[in-house]
């Protein structure tokens, strides 16, 4: 229960930053059509997972509970899209080369459809 709750706050500190970093990146770029906010914060989290990841596999300085709390936690909170990145590389470290590239592609083929599944549900069912 404790490291639940530990990883809950990471969370909640994530997505407060989110929150705080999309809006700064969305208050300087003027009306650009990229989501660039979004950009930003998978890419900087992508740098954080990876970094730490390396920090911790090769200077051991993560516990179990402290890994969970900043890689679920915070960095979950903060952008998914991190683990994601983190997953796929493990599998391609690990040999797991078909099982990464089938990872990608279900992300691609079948998580990105099913958001434009659900907004056609939603507008089919209570219009537009």
């Amino acid at each position: 229960m404790r490291q639940f709750l530990l990883v809950s706050l990471g969370g909640f500190v994530g997505t407060a930053l989110r929150y705080g970093l999309g809006g700064l990146v969305s208050r300087t770029k003027a009306g650009a059509a990229f989501p660039l906010a979004t950009f930003a914060v998978n890419l900087l989290g992508c740098l954080l997972i990876g970094a730490l990841a390396a920090l911790a596999e090769t200077r051991g300085i993560l516990s179990g509970t402290s890994r969970a709390v900043i890689f679920i936690g915070v960095l979950g909170g903060f952008t998914t899209f991190s683990s994601f990145g983190y997953e796929t590389l493990q599998l391609a470290r690990g040999g797991q080369h078909l099982a990464a590239a089938s990872f990608v592609l279900m992300q691609i083929m079948i998580c990105l459809p099913a958001v434009w599944l659900g907004d056609v549900a939603v507008r089919a069912l209570w219009g537009r």
